[in-house]
């Protein structure tokens, strides 16, 4: 009876020390909103990749995406609109350029045209590289709505978009946003992120 006890106390040890390893790590609480929202507007390198589901009235597509940016130079990659295989489009400033699959390059107000006629929309790329951090573009007014628990944004409206935040992930030191939709007139564009490189 009492030789078993001996191994009946390591056996707890040892679960509880197992226990120590396999509890998940600890993430830092967000600090205020306002620090976060300068940090994440300064931010201007970034990667990631996910999926974009279009749809604009009775027209819609999926895309798998990846989204680099360098400064103020923006690289989109789309995979799969409209069966027309990759597509890459760089935003930069006043800049715009798409390289189609077959490797046909189109810049200006050619591009724009293009890109409108692929999405169905003009997108906010200006904005969108700061939307998809999860803060507004600090250039123009908005709206926030902010959820006070962690710190970040539940919604934001700016310039005639609304985008709603529905899910976050711990990245290095950030909260960043991994599920989205954008939405404006009969525009409503989903991005789910399925990997951050800050």
């Amino acid at each position: 009876m009492h030789s078993s006890e001996p191994r009946l106390g390591a056996a707890v040890a040892l679960c509880m020390l197992a226990g120590c390893r396999t509890a998940p790590p600890s993430f830092p609480a967000a600090p205020p909103w306002e620090v976060r929202r300068l940090e994440l507007q300064a931010l201007e390198h970034f990667e990631l990749r996910g999926r974009v589901a279009v749809a604009t009235g009775r027209e819609g597509f999926n895309a798998n995406l990846r989204w680099v940016q360098q400064g103020a130079h923006s690289q989109l990659t789309l995979e799969g609109p409209l069966g027309a295989g990759a597509v890459q489009v760089s935003a930069s400033e006043n800049q715009l350029d798409i390289v189609a699959a077959n490797g046909v390059r189109t810049d200006s107000d050619a591009a724009r045209a293009e890109l409108r006629a692929r999405l169905g929309f003009d997108p906010p790329l200006k904005s969108l590289r700061y939307w998809i951090l999860g803060v507004p573009d600090p250039a123009r007014p908005a709206t926030e709505a902010l959820d006070e628990a962690h710190r970040h944004l539940q919604g934001l409206t700016q310039d005639g978009w609304h985008i709603d935040y529905t899910q976050y992930s711990a990245v290095v030191a950030q909260w960043l946003p991994t599920r989205m939709t954008l939405q404006r007139d009969t525009v409503r564009v989903r991005v789910l992120v399925d990997d951050w490189q800050p």
